[in-house]
């Protein structure tokens, strides 16, 4: 695809978000079951079912997916589109790429063993590897632009509104 291409694509879906601005908020919704032999769920994921359970680090075979390797996977995942689209749109020749996280976990937080260790990540490291002659402030625009508008990224680093709710059933 070229940027033309992608304007084009674009190009209606915004000056819709532009005249209705309620029709650019969706709810995204993500499902999974509890399952019933181990400790595990089973995580809807539209194209087939990932079966997440315990990290190694906290009890877990490593047969299962970590939910947290998962988080990191979404972010590579959300990064190197956003990264591609915006190279697309600003016609920043790319011959190849990679993406990669890393991030920093203490498990003694999330297994209870020490209460000032914290739950969750400490940081996080998101890099790109790219096959590319454009010029270093191009590259660096694209950087900028990619952090901006990637999704997962801009959720990370903006904590948004959470609630957390049960019921029977």
């Amino acid at each position: 695809m070229d940027a033309t291409s992608l304007r084009a694509l674009q190009a209606p879906l915004k000056d819709q978000y532009r005249n209705t601005p309620d029709s650019a908020v969706i709810t995204l919704t993500a499902k999974g079951s509890l399952d019933d032999t181990s400790i595990a769920c089973k995580v809807e994921t539209g194209r087939a079912l990932a079966v997440a359970g315990l990290h190694p680090a906290t009890g877990g075979s490593g047969a299962e997916l970590c939910s947290g390797d998962m988080l990191l996977e979404a972010l590579v995942a959300c990064a190197g589109v956003t990264l591609k689209a915006v190279a697309t749109a600003l016609e920043i020749p790319l011959k190849a790429g990679t993406v990669s996280a890393e991030g920093d976990l203490d498990f003694r937080g999330t297994l209870g063993v020490d209460k000032e260790a914290p739950v969750g990540f400490r940081a996080i490291r998101l890099s790109f590897a790219l096959d590319t002659d454009a010029p270093q402030e191009k590259l660096d625009q694209l950087l900028k632009l990619t952090e901006r508008y990637c999704v997962v990224f801009q959720t990370l680093n903006h904590k948004p509104e959470l609630a957390v709710t049960a019921a029977r059933g």
